[in-house]
């Protein structure tokens, strides 16, 4: 059985840890084996890199720099994580991954397409998933609900034009691959999001390579 590599989209404060565990129990209720991760972290050393980037603290950090940090720590969580995962034939759904990337540190900080796909095929291994679900919704909106659950790290407190910028960049992202990343409208009850993500992600699974 082929493993299937899922990743969940979305600005600050869209649902994806939510839809995540809605989607996993889902799918291991269908028999399959899953395995939930998460950007930046999912191994020792990506978590220590997350605290890093994530720390409001560091509000001095250099854009390139942080660029580095996210893909270093992809890396080692492709290697150590998720193509092992993948090779066992599990279903593995990641919380961002080089999607955000681009978005953030592209279209949010303004750096170069070139430098981002470079470091994205380093850092990947060439890797991409089958299926993105970027969950939708306006960036107040988004903002709000973040701030209801928790303090604001160093991303979140950015200006809302930067969550702007992010936010069109992932719309540009799913026009420009509509095969691989599909849009779930955020501003829908909890239940229909799980549902259109349930859809979706059965829509890959019935393909004879990962029946």
């Amino acid at each position: 059985m082929k493993g299937l590599f899922v990743t969940m989209e979305g600005v600050e404060g869209s649902g994806k840890s939510t839809q995540i565990a809605l989607l996993k129990d889902y799918l291991q209720t269908k028999g399959r084996s899953v395995d939930v991760t998460r950007e930046p972290g999912g191994t020792p050393i990506g978590e220590a890199v997350r605290t890093v980037l994530l720390d409001p603290a560091n509000d001095a950090m250099d854009s390139m720099a942080e660029l580095l940090l996210y893909e270093a720590a992809r890396a080692q969580h492709v290697a150590q994580i998720i193509r092992p995962a993948l090779g066992r034939g599990a279903i593995v759904i990641c919380d961002r991954f080089s999607d955000s990337t681009t978005a953030y540190q592209g279209a949010g900080r303004g750096l170069s397409k070139e430098d981002m796909d470079r470091l994205h095929g380093l850092a990947t291994r060439g890797l991409v998933p089958d299926l993105t679900i970027l969950i939708d919704l306006p960036v107040a909106e988004g903002l709000a609900r973040a701030k209801r659950y928790r303090d604001a790290d160093r991303i979140e407190l950015e200006p809302e034009e930067f969550h702007e910028r992010v936010r069109q960049a992932f719309l540009r992202l799913a026009k420009d691959e509509p095969d691989r990343v599909k849009i779930v409208d955020g501003l829908l009850p909890m239940d229909k999001v799980a549902e259109e993500i349930r859809s979706h992600t059965e829509a890959i699974l019935s393909r004879s390579a990962y029946a």
